[in-house]
């Protein structure tokens, strides 16, 4: 991989039920509001730095296209800051869920702040943890 590309392609996202149950069991999480990240590292390679899901509540969204459209807004935020996320990373690989928490659909400006929040701490937070 020479640079990063501003995909997100579909190796890089995260579906194997067997992993996110893994992830929901054994992973960290920290709320960075208006997004939930659910992490943990991996020790299968991967041909990411990291793979990542999105998720929005049944419960808080009952209808299908305000979901969609919040996961749309979370996957946007996510493949637009990924690259200084991959930068470090460095050779860890790293499996991650956004989980959409607000109970409203907020702008994409909100969400985009919410996720690059969440990638800068839990970047902080895995150098504390070395």
């Amino acid at each position: 991989m020479n640079g990063i590309s501003h995909h997100f392609s579909k190796e890089e996202r995260l579906t194997s039920a067997k992993a996110i149950e893994r992830l929901f069991c054994e992973g960290e999480s920290l709320v960075a509001y208006p997004v939930k990240i659910v992490w943990m590292k991996t020790a299968n390679p991967l041909p990411f730095p990291a793979r990542a899901a999105f998720a929005v509540s049944r419960r808080n969204f009952q209808k299908a296209v305000d979901r969609n459209l919040l996961k749309r807004r979370m996957r946007e935020a996510y493949r637009l800051n990924k690259a200084s996320f991959y930068k470090s990373c460095g050779e860890e690989r790293i499996i991650l869920m956004f989980i959409y928490i607000a109970r409203e659909v907020l702008p994409w400006e909100n969400i985009e702040k919410g996720v690059r929040t969440g990638l800068t701490r839990m970047t902080g937070k895995k150098k504390t943890d070395e």
